[in-house]
This record gives C-alpha cells, sequence and structure tokens, in this order.
C-alpha cells in the first residue's frame, strides 16, 4: 500500500506564514488538502496557493494575548474546529549581546518563546474541547543546541521552546501531539542578509554534509508529515532538517591526509 499524507477536511493555523520559511509551510499542507490560515502583522506580497486551494490571510501581533485568544475563537467560530497550529513566526537580527540593550533582547525572546506559547494556549482551548484534539508544531532552530554568537537571545528562546514542546506533549497527551522541527540553515527571501551575495550563500552551503541550504517546501514536506497520521505515535520529538548538520571545526584544521576535504 502506497504511503501518502492527506490533510483533507483539517484546519491549519500557521503563524508567520505569509514568507520564506512560513509561506513553504502553508504552500505544502494546502498541496496536503488542509485549509489553511495563515496569520501575520503584515499581508503577504503574494497569494499562497496550491492545487487549486489559496490561503486565508488574517493580520495578528503575537505579542498580544487577548487579540490572540479573540483569533483562535475566531478559526472556532468560522471554520468549527483547529486541527493544526504550525509555531513559525520568529526570528532575529544579528546584534552582539555587548550590543544590545536589554529591551532588545527580551523582545527577541517574547517573540521566539512568549509568543509560541500565548499561541498555544489559546489553541489548546480550541483543540481539548473537540473529540479529535489536535498537532501542535513548533519551528525550532539548530541554534537551540549550540552557541548562537550574534544571536544568542534568540538561540536561548529556541532552547526554550523546544523544551516547551516536550512538557506540553506530556501534559497535552493524548489528544494533543506537539513537536518540533529544528531547522537549519533555509535559503529564503532574506538570506542575503545573512550571508552575502550567492557565492556567499554557496560558500555557506559547502559547511553543510549535504552541501547545499534547505528550502522552505523541504520545511513545509516535513510539517505535512508531522501533521500527518502518519506521525500518530510521534510527540515530544525534535526532527532534524539541517543537511547533516555541521562539520565539525577541528577536521578542517586536522591534516589533509587524514582528513580529505568534502567534495
Amino acid at each position: 500500500m502506497a504511503l501518502s499524507i492527506d490533510l483533507t477536511g483539517r484546519v491549519a493555523v500557521v503563524t508567520g506564514g505569509t514568507r520564506g520559511v512560513g509561506a513553504g509551510i502553508t504552500t505544502a499542507l494546502l498541496a496536503a488538502g488542509a485549509q489553511v490560515i495563515a496569520c501575520a502583522r503584515r499581508p503577504p506580497e503574494r497569494s499562497l496557493e496550491a492545487d487549486g486551494r489559496t490561503a486565508l490571510f488574517r493580520q495578528l501581533d503575537l505579542r498580544d494575548p487577548e487579540a490572540v485568544t479573540a483569533f483562535f475563537r475566531r478559526v472556532r467560530r468560522e471554520h468549527g474546529r483547529l486541527d493544526l497550529l504550525v509555531n513559525n513566526a520568529g526570528g532575529t537580527p544579528y546584534r552582539l549581546l555587548a550590543d544590545s540593550r536589554p529591551q532588545q533582547a527580551a523582545r527577541i525572546v517574547e517573540l521566539n518563546l512568549l509568543a509560541p506559547l500565548t499561541a498555544s494556549l489559546a489553541a489548546y482551548e480550541v483543540m481539548a474541547a473537540q473529540p479529535s484534539g489536535g498537532t501542535i508544531i513548533m519551528i525550532g532552530s539548530v541554534s537551540a543546541t549550540r552557541p548562537s554568537p550574534g544571536t544568542a537571545a534568540y538561540g536561548a528562546a529556541k532552547a526554550g521552546l523546544d523544551n516547551l514542546a516536550r512538557s506540553m506533549a506530556v501534559e497535552w497527551a493524548p489528544k494533543i501531539r506537539v513537536n518540533t522541527l529544528t531547522l537549519g540553515m533555509v535559503r529564503t527571501e532574506l538570506s542575503s542578509l545573512h550571508y552575502g551575495d550567492e557565492s556567499g550563500v554557496a560558500a555557506v552551503g559547502r559547511t553543510v554534509p549535504l552541501g547545499r541550504l534547505a528550502t522552505p517546501a523541504e520545511a513545509g514536506e516535513a510539517c505535512a508529515f508531522l501533521a500527518s497520521d502518519l506521525s500518530s505515535y510521534v510527540s515530544g520529538a525534535a526532527l532534524l532538517l539541517h543537511g547533516g548538520g555541521e562539520r565539525p571545526a577541528f577536521l578542517e584544521a586536522a591534516q589533509p591526509a587524514t582528513n580529505p576535504p568534502p567534495h
């Protein structure tokens, strides 16, 4: 029997679902048959469509708890259910800690940890009341598991997000599954801000064992899997989407005779 991902009839919310990784997730869920509501502070620059379905857009500031609660109640009122929440909204500028004001660091933690917590609590109110329960996916980062100079507050927030997901998976089982999709470097429309021009992106890609950055579509496909019945026994887990991780720096310093460079 062929395996397939079918999310037909399911209602999904993707935070920050209008561009970059979020747009990739939104499109993949649409392609799998889900009805998707993408929320963000700014409307998308283009319509998000797949297989004849178009995502709905709702403007929302995830740092406003009252607005978030009202948003999820509106989803239940208008769509009758909520099957999936993808906590994707987040990000950070590059700024060394010594150059940061406390308020700046606090806002990074608020966006990347407290906002997903607020959204998850509001989604729980809907999911726990329906017989089918639901699924929550946190979009994490490898920054949570390694030093992150220049994005220290972001890395700390993502580490907290992963722990939060594991605790939620225990507290909210068996009705609600909670997992983390841990991303490495993804090529988006903003990649040049972090990695430079095409040659810079290519050079960064060569540091990854698979030789390139991930695409938003690949992140979306992984989310579709975690949302589907194929992962019905997966909860409290972190799925790594990082192309094999990072080649240890000490290997580059080793003798070439014992450490041939990657092709």
